[in-house]
């Protein structure tokens, strides 16, 4: 007789099997793929760039940690880290003047690829509008197909707070931007690629979701994911099947 244990892990794995082949076509066949930008189209997080160029790195590094590994809610981490940064205008353009955010490899092929497929392709932030619209710049990524963070400063640069209406400053906030494309556009396969809880926690009203572990990996995260790739040439293979 074969035990129940052993029938339960035979079960198991197919069921796995079939849920990362329906994930597999969904991004085939994806109207639109939305990708995280910090620690996925590049390679570090922007935040914690930010904060090392104004001296006060250790203290907000530890933060991001907690908030990615969805320890504690985005929107509190994100207003603690930047009152810990307090960055003025100037010191923002110098960062991205004297250390452009380094995209990650192969990510410049993939947005291509899926631009030569007509595939619409969406940037998803919890990070900082000003460092992200450079990203999108450098992947022919429409300014428009940019949802991120505004940074506020008073008329003399100095920081004076975020834009707390934006939905990328909360929680669930990405999962929002989502559900809008797909009212706005009609989109029926959107596909979120990320390497945090936050882009986890967008599936649903994303159609499938990709963790990506290819800089850095959440173990929360790759647990959860049915399909999870360190690399964007795995993508890149799955769209030369179409």
């Amino acid at each position: 007789n074969i035990s129940l244990p052993y029938c339960y892990q035979i079960w198991r794995r197919r069921l796995i099997m079939t849920t990362l082949s329906q994930t597999k076509e969904i991004f085939r066949r994806a109207d639109a793929v939305c990708f995280d930008v910090d620690s996925t189209v590049i390679r570090e997080e922007g935040i914690d760039e930010l904060a090392k160029f104004c001296g006060v790195g250790d203290a907000v590094t530890e933060m991001t940690r907690k908030a990615m590994g969805g320890s504690v809610s985005f929107k509190t981490a994100l207003t603690e880290r930047l009152s810990i940064i307090r960055c003025s205008r100037e010191q923002v353009n110098k960062l991205i003047t004297d250390h452009p955010p380094q995209l990650t490899a192969g990510i410049k092929e993939l947005v291509d690829t899926l631009h030569q497929h007509n595939v619409k392709v969406f940037l998803i932030s919890g990070g900082f509008r000003c460092i992200v619209e450079h990203v999108a710049t450098q992947l022919n990524i429409p300014l428009h197909h940019v949802y991120a963070n505004r940074l506020k400063f008073y008329f003399n640069g100095e920081y004076a707070g975020f834009d707390e209406t934006q939905p990328t400053a909360e929680s669930n906030g990405k999962g929002k931007v989502i559900s809008m494309l797909k009212e706005k556009h009609g989109f029926k396969n959107v596909v979120m690629i990320g390497d945090g809880a936050t882009d986890l926690e967008a599936c649903p009203p994303a159609n499938a979701f990709i963790g990506f572990g290819g800089n850095v990996i959440r173990q929360q995260v790759k647990e959860r994911s049915v399909w999870y790739v360190t690399s964007f040439g795995e993508l890149l293979k799955e769209l030369e099947k179409i």
